[in-house]
């Protein structure tokens, strides 16, 4: 069963991967352009079908903070430059968030577990 949610996760998937791989096709050269997009599309829908939202904002995030930087310190012509390197650390920093917050979300789990027996 295909939900709303599922369907703007995998619509947000193929929206920011597409983009980064177009910034990566950008980067290798026009040849290469249609691989790294088809990856990139690729990429997106299987992220957004496991339900990676919070991933695909910190790469959409970081994509556009880096080409405004980019724009702000080297003139229009490096924004895709600083846009592709923006999304590239967005996804190491929201992967590395997620973690974090998984790790305390169990042991936030595991504290309240504990509590109710040791009442008993």
């Amino acid at each position: 069963m295909v939900t709303k949610g599922k369907v703007f996760d995998i619509a947000l998937g193929l929206a920011v991967m597409g983009t980064v791989g177009t910034l990566i096709g950008q980067t290798m050269g026009g040849g290469l352009m249609p691989l790294a997009l088809t990856i990139g599309v690729v990429l997106g829908v299987v992220i957004g079908c496991l339900g990676g939202r919070r991933f695909l904002l910190s790469i959409l995030v970081g994509t556009v903070l880096g080409g405004l930087l980019a724009w702000l310190m080297a003139g229009v012509d490096r924004i895709w430059v600083g846009a592709g390197a923006g999304a590239a650390m967005g996804g190491f920093l929201g992967v590395q968030i997620s973690m974090l917050l998984d790790v305390r979300a169990a042991r936030k789990a595991e504290a309240e577990q504990v509590e109710p027996s040791a009442s008993l």
